[in-house]
């Protein structure tokens, strides 16, 4: 090695030394992003766990879970609706803490499920194995698998020992939904939730561009890349539009289990989920991805309560992100809720334990809001602890 090839060498060896970014502002690199990773103990609240969870998912993957439909008027009105509710603090409080309920059977520690979200096998390995995993080990949360799931209801239910519902999207062909429903009652599942908000919508944002560009013979591509055909000009699928009441009643003689409604935001459809034999009335707007411009589920919970009267249960979900979100919701009269986003979050970022971490964090914090307000146990929690101000 000449003089020169030396000097270059050692001239390299300073430029990349870290003594001189202080005095050399120049050699950082300003474009790319190097702070690291958090550990999972690191993580303090829900919020912590969507930014690793999109640091690490492709983006596809991320935008599909995280986008709402259309405008997303309905997304961000979910949660501005929490900021509309104030909790009253209580000073002095005692008691041991009880945050244990039971609805329609099913035993919980703490009033919370997952609900139910589709092919977690696209942000994890496990994907719905793992979140079960996380949902048990975080005080035996319930799960509720969707419809569209990774893996099928019996691997899932066999994966953890916490209790498991099963979601179905209504069927035409009734057959198809006996099939499904008796499969998973066979392997464990405590409930049946139907979902019936997803009547037309089809463009969700993350899929805009997609659904514009025609498929072969003119179809449309669907979130799994596959390409359908419809009977309408509407582009709407033709598993839709076609829900009717009386759906509940042909599926009723083989439900041996409890039977659920989920996306009810009116007063009128609670009472029809009576009139029908349903055991228990979800509130939900499917995240803000159902019907754009409609209500936050929260400002409308109290009315369905009402009208519902003690009759059956009300479980609850969209928006929700802190204990004192669950604490306002079951105050305005939820029975329990359901957590849709921030459970994905947890699996997204770490697996099964970070399911289980995101859970135990919303458990803490709803604890301490209990205590915060004064209430000991949930039959304590009522709206006299809060101040509303809903437009």
């Amino acid at each position: 090695m000449n003089r020169r090839e030396s000097l270059r060498a050692l001239g390299a060896f300073l430029a990349g030394s870290p003594l001189l970014s202080d005095l050399l502002p120049g050699q950082q690199d300003v474009v790319r992003d190097h702070s690291r990773v958090p550990g999972l103990k690191e993580l303090l609240t829900a919020f912590d766990f969507e930014t690793v969870a999109y640091a690490k998912q492709p983006r596809e993957a991320y935008d599909y879970r995280a986008y709402g439909a259309e405008g997303e008027f309905t997304l961000r009105r979910n949660r501005e609706a929490f900021d509309w509710v104030e909790l009253i603090p209580k000073r002095v409080s005692s008691g041991a803490m009880d945050t244990s309920t039971e609805v329609l059977g099913t035993k919980m520690a703490f009033p919370l499920l997952v609900s139910p979200t589709a092919g977690h096998g696209e942000i994890h390995p496990e994907g719905e194995l793992a979140t079960h995993k996380g949902a048990s080990a975080a005080s035996g949360t319930p799960m509720i698998l969707s419809n569209n799931t990774s893996f099928p209801f019996d691997k899932v239910a066999a994966a953890a020992p916490g209790p498991m519902w099963v979601q179905l999207y209504p069927k035409q062909q009734l057959d198809a939904n006996r099939t499904y429903l008796e499969a998973a009652q066979m392997n464990g599942a405590r409930a049946v939730v139907v979902t019936v908000d997803q009547q037309v919508s089809y463009y969700e944002r993350a899929l805009h561009d997609r659904n514009l560009n025609p498929g072969r013979g003119g179809g449309f591509r669907s979130a799994a890349g596959r390409v359908s055909t419809n009977s309408n000009p509407y582009r709407v699928g033709d598993n839709r539009l076609w829900y009717e009441w009386k759906f509940f009643d042909e599926i009723r003689p083989f439900v041996k289990v409890p039977l659920i409604a989920k996306g009810i935001v009116t007063p009128e459809d609670a009472k029809l989920c009576l009139e029908h034999g349903v055991d228990c009335v979800y509130v939900s707007n499917h995240g803000g991805r159902s019907l754009d411009y409609g209500p936050a589920t929260l400002e409308v919970l109290p009315e369905i309560v009402d009208a519902v009267g003690g009759k059956a249960p009300v479980i609850f979900d969209s928006g929700i992100r802190r204990g004192t979100d669950i604490l306002k919701a079951l105050a305005l009269g939820a029975n329990a809720v359901c957590l849709g986003r921030v459970p994905l979050w947890g699996l997204g970022s770490f697996g099964a334990a970070g399911v289980q971490r995101v859970l135990e964090i919303l458990q803490a914090e709803l604890v301490q809001a209990m205590r915060y307000t004064g209430r000991t146990n949930l039959a304590s929690i009522d709206r006299r602890m809060l101040l509303t101000n809903f437009p």
